[in-house]
């Protein structure tokens, strides 16, 4: 095997774990999401953990952010919440931050 081509298994590596940290960290994400979420919405208990499921499920449907931002927005919506796209984008960024953070350090 040549340098390079050790080389380019250690980029393959790296691509894969990356990949793999950023999906744990999305899932996490959704999860905390959601548990905010399911509180905005009344919801508590079974029906918070419920809902926070449902986020990781809609990531998972649609891969992406926006997935999981419409889905919020609607339910929002739906039971007359009143938070900004603004608002549910920058907690979604907290939340990432958070989950990020947790998979790095392995918690």
């Amino acid at each position: 095997m040549t340098t390079f081509d050790k080389r380019e298994n250690a980029f393959e590596g790296k691509f894969a774990l990356d990949a793999e940290l950023q999906f744990k960290a999305e899932a996490r994400r959704n999860r905390m999401l959601g548990l905010w979420a399911a509180g905005k919405l009344g919801k508590s208990g079974v029906d918070a953990e419920t809902y926070a499921e449902s986020l990781v499920k809609a990531d998972i449907a649609e891969a992406g952010s926006e997935g999981v931002y419409r889905k919020i927005k609607a339910d929002f919506d739906g039971a007359g919440v009143q938070q900004t796209e603004h608002q549910i984008r920058r907690s979604m960024a907290e939340f990432m931050a958070i989950a990020l953070e947790s998979v790095k350090t392995g918690h």
